[in-house]
């Protein structure tokens, strides 16, 4: 159940921006999933989104939380060997998701980028940050898309 020590994995990309108290990875997941059940178009089957909601991002466990800032030369590689360790059952969920084959995993990656502009917003509120960076990153995913209205 190594698995669980996702909820001690800080986002390291609010830790590099001076973020207090930044949320761990595990709620970033639990934040894509609360999104996915409120957002989740008819067409897609929900329980397979929540299942990819879930395990992502699993293999940061062992690889971390890394940026576009630290050397993402090998991520992929890592990050499936990880995930092979962690949850061997899980493999196809995760290969689906960072290849982008299905509907469901593209909305994943919808809403992981979403989770993110949202959290951005929610630390700016309570804070003097500016996390503009964020935004305008999930805006170059989402471009116009509906998630964003």
């Amino acid at each position: 159940m190594t698995y669980l020590g996702l909820k001690d994995v800080l986002r390291q990309g609010w830790v590099n921006a001076g973020v207090e108290s930044p949320e761990s990875v595990a709620a970033h997941s639990w934040g894509m999933a609360v999104l996915a059940l409120k957002l989740c178009p008819e067409g897609l089957n929900l329980e397979h989104v929540l299942k990819l909601c879930l395990v992502h991002d699993l293999p940061e466990v062992i690889v971390g939380d890394l940026t576009p800032q630290d050397d993402v030369s090998t991520k992929s590689a890592d990050e499936r060997a990880a995930m092979e360790q962690l949850a061997p059952e899980w493999v196809s969920l995760f290969d689906e998701y960072e290849g982008q084959t299905t509907p469901e995993a593209v909305f994943v990656k919808s809403l992981d980028k979403l989770d993110m502009a949202l959290q951005a917003k929610v630390y700016m509120n309570r804070s003097d940050l500016d996390l503009e960076q964020f935004i305008e990153s999930a805006r170059k995913t989402l471009g116009d898309h509906e998630l964003l209205r």
